[in-house]
């Protein structure tokens, strides 16, 4: 279903976002270089810019435009430093839009304090937060990652699934883990399942044995662990292993990466299934050929999404005629959604072709990408097990 975006003139333009046919349109890529995100993050940002690359190599974006990426540092967790970022980004850059940021709660400040104000499209390829839906966007925030209302229905489908009907649930303590604890915890109850504890955890410790001692202490037999794969999530998974404390672990989409399995080594094999954003299919196959082409992983951590945020992007651009910020806003939704000529990841010229003349493309991209309701992806998840040292793919939902 098309959203209906509401255009002003005063946004038209607005912050230097025009570019001049010879000049190249600055696109800003905000992601956690540091912090607890920052393992994935290369592999997220060289996908976006794989994509816009793409589409400047085309030579058919209106006036022979191309986009230069523009990087900035989330951080993920410091919404004040993000927010510094975003604003040098969009104020002194003149960016004409934004892919990112990563973590919901920077991803929420930057939307509320930088890009909404300014009239700057954000196009997350992470932010999984359900608080997201709701916000107050004015049709400026978008993301190619599904919220965690569904992939918490889907990680408790999962654990009942296996026949556990008591878990204890850990998860960090902000936006992301908050929402996404409860919109599992109410999928699982609502399944029959108890949740036996509920607790926050902090990013950044040395120790998280007292933690694990109050997820042991529930007696429940699995821990859902709805953490970062770099921080805190990967803490509470050593100890609880040093301590037995649990033998059956099961991970949200911020837990995916090589860095934990390599870090924690043989004991986890086994021990963890989780979840993460992920399709099968044409759109996949596709964007896997190009990936390994270009020397990525077409299965790290929303690598494809990222690359999907800025093609998005880039054909919005095509469709609106170039880089005006209000123009991306308005033609996003048109360029990602059918009805139209279906365009995969590799097949970037042929879309801003098509786009630039008026004719309707139906973006399929990497992960098959609809957006929905207030502009985020329907979406799909890969289900997988750590097994010899490897998150191995079980499915697809």
């Amino acid at each position: 279903m098309k959203r209906i975006l509401l255009a002003t003139a005063a946004c038209v333009g607005l912050g230097g976002a025009a570019a001049s046919a010879q000049d190249a349109a600055k696109i800003g890529i905000i992601l956690g270089f540091s912090g607890p995100l920052e393992s994935i993050t290369p592999g997220m940002a060289a996908s976006a810019e794989a994509a816009l690359k793409e589409a400047s190599d085309s030579g058919k974006l209106p006036g022979g435009l191309t986009l230069a990426p523009v990087r900035a540092d989330s951080t993920c967790i410091d919404a004040a430093a993000a927010t510094t970022g975003a604003t040098n980004l969009v104020t002194n850059e003149g960016v004409a839009a934004i892919i990112g940021a990563d973590c919901s709660g920077v991803t929420t400040a930057i939307a509320n304090n930088v890009a909404i104000p300014n009239g700057v499209v954000m196009m997350s390829p992470s932010a999984t937060s359900p608080a997201l839906s709701t916000i107050a966007d004015d049709g400026y925030f978008f993301r190619t990652a599904p919220s965690d209302a569904r992939q918490g229905e889907i990680l408790a489908a999962i654990v009942k699934e296996k026949g556990i009907d008591d878990v204890a649930i850990t998860y960090t303590n902000n936006d992301y883990g908050k929402g996404f604890a409860d919109a599992f915890a109410a999928a699982f109850t609502a399944a029959g399942g108890t949740v036996a504890i509920s607790a926050a955890h902090e990013d950044g410790k040395a120790d998280y044995s007292a933690e694990v001692a109050a997820l042991q202490a529930s007696g429940a037999p699995a821990l859902i662990v709805l953490g970062y794969v770099d921080q805190g999530g990967v803490g509470i998974t050593q100890a609880s292993l040093d301590t037995g404390a649990f033998e059956q672990f099961f991970f949200g989409d911020g837990m995916y990466g090589q860095s934990l399995i390599d870090k924690i080594g043989d004991e986890i094999n086994g021990k963890v299934v989780g979840t993460l954003p992920g399709v099968e299919g044409e759109a996949a196959d596709k964007f896997a050929a190009l990936a390994k082409a270009a020397g990525m992983d077409p299965t790290g951590t929303y690598v494809p999404e990222s690359y999907d945020a800025g093609a998005l992007i880039a054909l919005a651009i095509a469709a609106a005629g170039g880089p005006d910020r209000t123009g991306i806003r308005d033609k996003l939704t048109d360029v990602a959604n059918a009805p139209g000529e279906p365009i995969f990841a590799g097949e970037l010229a042929k879309g801003i072709e098509l786009a630039a003349a008026g004719t309707d493309i139906d973006y399929q991209g990497a992960t098959g990408v609809e957006l929905v309701g207030s502009g985020e992806a329907a979406g799909s998840y890969r289900i997988y097990e750590v097994k010899d040292n490897a998150a191995v793919t079980l499915g697809y939902r």
